[in-house]
């Protein structure tokens, strides 16, 4: 029951995006919703169980992460090894050459995903102990580069181009909160976290935030698990 109606969600949010235009520098925008489906569904049925009692929340797919595995900070190896995860991936209609997909058979590995997958292995153990109380999703699921291979992050997009793209990406939030039914859900960095309070501004969850894992981030290179533990713990939750 709560798989079909998540697959209902992203359907309806695949259609949703499937109209939109981005405009230069953006020139190229991968969904792993539509060519990375099969693991992401898998990610889906063996995890999404409700009810959570926090969903942690990210910002859009990396290139060496969720662009590669369909599954949210998805970094290969942890998927593979840790979650249990593998499947068939195709391939963006269009792909940049600096931004190459190459699924399960890519070879770079992406720090963030490694990062929080790495502090859920540590924390709690075992995946089904950290799914028992938590799912990770991302806020946008849709990954813009730019004409250099540059990543564009959602919050840099024009005004304009922006409007539709978080219209759609609130709605899924809702949605997905209503299905998994948690308590709180908590932003993975600053972004997801102000789209998560405004998105969910009318529900009784609560919203907060920890810092991100990207090696972009001195103060995540300065021992990120240790700090997003003391962060969860300070918003109340309960870690083993």
């Amino acid at each position: 029951m709560v798989y079909a109606r998540l697959q209902e969600v992203t359907d309806e949010l695949v259609a949703a995006l499937a109209g939109l235009r981005f405009s230069l520098p953006v020139t190229h925008v991968y969904n792993p919703l539509v060519y990375a489906r099969t693991p992401y569904n898998h990610y889906l049925r063996r995890y999404a169980g409700a009810p959570k009692e926090i969903v942690l929340l990210g910002m859009n797919p990396g290139p060496w992460g969720m662009a590669q595995t369909g599954v949210p900070f998805g970094e290969i190896s942890m998927v593979v090894e840790w979650l249990g995860i593998h499947g068939d991936v195709r391939r963006p209609p269009q792909t940049h050459p600096k931004r190459p997909v190459h699924g399960f058979d890519c070879r770079r590995s992406e720090v963030s995903g490694r990062r929080l997958w790495g502090w859920a292995a540590e924390t709690f153990g075992t995946p089904d102990k950290f799914f028992a109380r938590f799912f990770v999703a991302n806020y946008c699921p849709l990954l813009f580069i730019e004409q250099s291979g540059r990543n564009r992050t959602p919050n840099k997009l024009k005004a304009a181009e922006k409007s539709n793209l978080l219209a759609a990406c609130d709605q899924a939030l809702r949605r997905t909160v209503e299905v998994l039914a948690p308590h709180c859900v908590v932003g993975i960095g600053k972004f997801a976290a102000s789209q998560a309070r405004q998105a969910l501004a009318n529900s009784p969850v609560v919203v907060g935030g920890i810092l991100h894992p990207s090696p972009a981030s001195p103060r995540a290179n300065r021992g990120w698990s240790a700090q997003a533990s003391a962060q969860l713990q300070a918003m109340g939750i309960r870690l083993p």
